[in-house]
């Protein structure tokens, strides 16, 4: 293999780490009802807008979101149906996940064995 072709689970392992951030999901989910300028994303998401240019940018490398400049407005949207359909599927998953754990905490409700309450977080 040549040295300088990433193998595609490398390539699919980079995808989902460059996606691993919580502006950026939260951009993208926004994304998906159409473009936004970046003054709605900022009211949206409510950080500092130097950490949404910066996580913007890096949707903007690995060409999940495109940018158009009118003016001094700049509009972002979702370069394809494509990501929509991932973060439909993350939510599938997730209910998934939180449904089998809500059976877990049912059956351990259910068993009569007594639940542990949490520790709280020591200072």
């Amino acid at each position: 293999m040549n040295r300088t072709q990433v193998p595609l689970y490398q390539a699919k392992a980079e995808f989902f780490r460059m996606l691993g951030h919580p502006v950026r999901i939260r951009v993208l989910e926004l994304l998906q009802d159409g473009p936004k300028p970046v003054r709605e994303l900022l009211a949206d998401i409510e950080v500092e807008p130097s950490s949404l240019s910066q996580q913007l940018a890096v949707l903007r490398r690995a060409g999940i979101v495109t940018a158009t400049r009118g003016g001094s407005t700049v509009v972002y949207e979702l370069a394809g149906g494509d990501v929509a359909e991932l973060l439909r599927a993350a939510r599938r998953i997730l209910v998934e996940l939180l449904a089998g754990r809500e059976d877990l905490l049912t059956q351990l409700r259910e068993s009569g064995q007594p639940i542990p309450t949490p520790l709280p977080p020591s200072p």
